[in-house]
């Protein structure tokens, strides 16, 4: 599982910061995670294949997480792509969208499906063999979610050594990895746990963006590996915190410390602030295994 930041900063883009986006590579899928302005500068930037990308996930409708989106849209068009996309967001996403292409004179070429979220409580908006998304509901000035990512248990791995001992043959491979036992031709019946190694154990990482602190959301990340908070305040400036619906360094280090998720990145810096190591600083004082992301971040879960 790879993480790539292309923005992690607060409101209007900078020619040193971009808001909101993110990529994460996960079992050959990759995911592209809010689509703040400059989203498709980054990519290229960041050297990343984004026509590899066929599902964006949307946690809400303020421009610095979505105002990009429209962009990369035409984009894929003018490249002639043909793979299906789809886009998973809040209720009106759609409309917005469907209405700037309309009047711009500009569809798709491809199939473009919009999945609109209106839940308020946490559900699974993507499924596949190997991986889940499900939702994390988020209390923000607008209708807002964050986004977990779990990986499936993987089949179990052979022990070759074991399989060629007992002189099974190749066309139980599979059935071995799934975790049945063999019966060999003398009767015997041989458990798995002698032919096969334990898997990898999967990987989850847990999306919050734009939220002001909010324990509800503790059930649903807790033991994750890792958890990206917005954090687009310090504690000295708690007031501005709680009246916008956003949080501080240390209310994120509070929720990954009740969650009991492995690591925190920190995120979503308000521009006011030049120096984004204090954030570090200050959520390290109630949490250990903390880090800065910044544009061009690249995290391996």
């Amino acid at each position: 599982m790879k993480l790539t930041i292309l923005g992690c900063y607060a409101a209007t883009p900078r020619t040193i910061t971009n808001p909101t986006s993110q990529v994460l590579e996960i079992r050959n899928r990759m995911f592209l995670i809010d689509c703040g302005e400059g989203t498709q500068v980054q990519l290229r930037r960041n050297k990343l294949k984004f026509s590899k990308i066929n599902h964006i996930f949307i946690s809400h409708l303020h421009g610095d997480h979505f105002y990009g989106l429209v962009g990369l849209i035409s984009t894929f068009m003018l490249l002639n792509r043909q793979t299906d996309l789809h886009v998973y967001g809040p209720k009106g996403i759609k409309e917005i969208i469907l209405l700037q292409l309309r009047y711009s004179n500009s569809f798709t070429g491809y199939n473009l499906y919009f999945h609109e979220l209106t839940s308020k409580e946490s559900e699974v908006v993507y499924e596949d063999e190997k991986v889940i998304v499900k939702t994390i509901p988020l209390k923000h000035r607008v209708y807002t979610n964050g986004f977990l990512f779990e990986e499936k248990i993987r089949e179990r791995k052979l022990n070759l050594d074991a399989v060629n001992r007992y002189k099974i043959d190749t066309c139980y491979y599979q059935k071995i990895k799934n975790g049945s036992d063999i019966t060999i031709d003398n009767g015997t019946i041989i458990p798995n746990i002698e032919l096969t190694f334990d898997p990898i154990q999967p990987k989850s990482y847990a999306f919050c963006s734009d939220t002001m602190y909010d324990e509800s959301i503790i059930p649903i990340i807790e033991n994750c590996d890792v958890l990206y908070h917005e954090t687009t305040f310090l504690e000295s400036e708690a007031d501005k915190a709680e009246k916008t619906m956003h949080c501080t360094a240390k209310q994120a280090a509070v929720i990954a410390t009740k969650a009991n998720v492995k690591q925190l990145l920190l995120g979503h810096y308000s521009t006011r602030y030049a120096n984004i190591n204090l954030f570090q600083q200050e959520a390290a004082t109630i949490f250990n295994n903390v880090h800065l992301t910044d544009d061009g971040f690249v995290f391996e879960i």
